[in-house]
């Protein structure tokens, strides 16, 4: 095996040509045999075996910096800069799924977003220049990461440089799913003219630009990279690669393997245990259902039509989809200004990691504007994912922009209820955190009208108030069944609202309770519970909040956080029994 013999960059160097198109199988190999048991990026990995190789053939990592955007393509690069022990059975949880400096001197930056290499990358080669040093800085920017307002930003600002910049779009045809836009028009007229087209994006950013139209060709690369190193100016190489390449299923089903695990990797079969219902089931569902009945849905999305059913659903109404690509900040302004029209009814889906990219838009475009669009928010939950894609700061952040109705189900029924009211108001931007622990829960609130705030009682008790919000309701449950253990019998309360508070009902808890603990599955800071202490201050009982605190964590198993925030019912009520005390 030739990966056996590479433990760095300096090792790609000796190889022959035909040694290198080996280690591409190989580490192709390695891919698909992770990802099909541990989870993952296939895709976009396959894709950039063989640019990644003739990248450390050619320059010179570290001083030569490579700048990956997203960095959910770097498994290959991983490998080659002695991380490949990653991808061993035994292993897989050995090295992060992104870029990430504690790791390597080969990795600049933490990041799993979109749209940032270019930016990086212009900002590494003016600090190069400024500080006197040398060495090439290559972006790499692909997989619909181009549609986003930072890469055109960016490159915008790497024209006004006059040294070195290597920027490597990596044309693969796909985002995550499919490419929408003008964008990927002119890529395509690219394509299709070898890159000769008059209009041409690159070139009118008054950059230098060169096309190879077989990507996936080491040699071809190798002669490309070496035609452009030590460059004296900024130039685009635009680089026509296949996703998924050297796996036939990864190639015959681009959307399915973008990302995903628990498959056959020999046959791609899905080896997934069989579900129940899911918001995946629901949501298009649910929206067939208001547009077969007349009402002028559009749903909004950002590129990952996948976590919510989206696909299904556009495919049976394409008019009442709207794809913007890898572009958060515009699905909101463009949203809001389309719920200002009568009858329309714009509904925004993102998950919770992405829609921070678009602040700027919730506050100052559709709050301040009090534009009635509605935003489903999912993914708004403590768990293991990594650092980039940590889902427990959302509902802080969000709980900021005013003017928003910003609601918390716990099960099918009540979301059902607040789309049903949301949809039929026109006063008011609303904003929807799914519950990200399945469609049921163990209470259903009768309220149909969301205009003001009012909790739900579910079980009277005494001494002991529990506010469960949205997905941590059934959590709440579980430790007031805890407390029932030592005789403590606990109020058991549904909140539905995360930042309006229902005053009347807290005041009365206040004056019936000693204790009232809140439960959020979200970090603490500015989020639901401390929005309750903070009225409760003078109301001399005691508040305790259960949540995260507010750190990033990079891949730590969701039971281990419960025990650190003592969010386990054992934890939890023991905190609630010393603070009766």
């Amino acid at each position: 095996m030739v990966l056996e013999k590479i433990n760095g960059p300096e090792d790609v160097k000796k190889l022959s040509v035909e040694e290198m198109k080996t280690l591409a199988a190989e580490m192709n190999d390695r891919v698909v045999q992770k990802t099909a048991v541990h989870g993952g990026h296939i895709g976009p990995n396959l894709g950039v075996s063989e640019m990644t190789i003739a990248l450390h053939y050619v320059f010179n990592s570290p001083i030569d910096k490579l700048v990956w955007d997203v960095s959910h393509q770097t498994y290959p690069h991983k490998m080659l800069t002695g991380r490949k022990i990653g991808f061993e059975p035994g292993h897989y949880d050995e090295v992060m799924p992104y870029t990430n400096p504690g790791e390597s001197v080969h990795d600049f930056f933490n990041v799993g977003h979109t749209s940032t290499s270019i930016a990086n990358a212009v900002g590494l080669a003016k600090a190069r220049d400024m500080a006197g040093e040398t060495g090439n800085i290559i972006a790499i920017i692909g997989d619909g990461s181009l549609s986003g307002g930072l890469a055109l930003e960016a490159l915008n600002n790497a024209a006004q440089l006059k040294t070195n910049l290597i920027i490597i779009a990596n044309d693969n045809q796909m985002s995550i799913d499919k490419n929408y836009g003008g964008l990927y028009e002119n890529l395509r007229e690219l394509r299709e003219s070898e890159g000769q087209a008059a209009n041409n994006l690159f070139k009118a950013f008054n950059l230098d630009y060169k096309y190879l139209a077989d990507g996936n060709d080491i040699e071809r690369l190798i002669s490309l990279f070496q035609s452009v190193k030590d460059i004296d100016h900024p130039i685009v190489l635009h680089i026509n690669t296949e996703k998924g390449h050297g796996w036939q299923p990864a190639i015959d089903e681009k959307r399915r393997f973008h990302w995903g695990g628990n498959f056959d990797p020999k046959t791609g079969k899905d080896l997934s245990p069989k579900g129940g219902r899911s918001w995946g089931d629901l949501v298009p569902e649910y929206l067939g259902k208001k547009i077969d009945a007349g009402e002028k849905v559009l749903a909004i999305n950002a590129a990952i039509p996948g976590i919510l059913g989206l696909v299904e659903f556009y495919e049976k109404y394409p008019d009442n989809y709207w794809d913007a690509g890898i572009a958060e900040q515009f699905t909101m302004t463009f949203g809001g200004a389309a719920s200002t029209v009568k009858g329309v009814r714009p509904i925004i889906f993102h998950n919770s990691t992405f829609v921070q990219r678009a602040y700027d838009q919730l506050m100052h475009d559709i709050s301040m504007n009090n534009e009635p669009a509605i935003v489903v928010v999912a993914g708004v939950s403590i768990n293991s994912a990594d650092s980039s894609h940590q889902g427990s700061f959302g509902t802080g952040w969000l709980s900021t922009v005013p003017n928003f109705v910003y609601l918390a189900p716990t099960n099918e029924t009540e979301f059902t209820n607040m789309m049903d009211w949301a949809i039929a108001q026109h006063e008011k931007p609303v904003m929807i955190n799914l519950p990200q622990h399945g469609l049921t829960s163990t209470t259903t609130s009768s309220l149909k009208d969301f205009a003001k705030p009012k909790y739900d009682i579910v079980e009277n008790g005494a001494d002991v108030a529990i506010l469960g919000l949205g997905g941590f309701f059934d959590q709440a449950h579980k430790v007031s069944d805890e407390l029932a253990k030592s005789g403590v019998h606990a109020t058991l309360v549904n909140p539905l609202f995360i930042r309006e508070l229902d005053t009347a009902t807290l005041d009365k808890l206040a004056e019936t309770h000693k204790v009232l603990a809140t439960f959020e599955d979200n970090t603490l800071d500015g989020g639901f519970g401390q929005r309750v202490a903070s009225y409760l201050a003078r109301k001399g009982v005691k508040v305790l909040n259960f949540g995260a605190l507010t750190e990033f964590v990079d891949e730590i198993p969701t039971a281990e956080l419960y025990q650190k925030y003592h969010l386990t019912p054992e934890l939890a009520s023991a905190d609630i029994l010393d603070a009766l005390k």
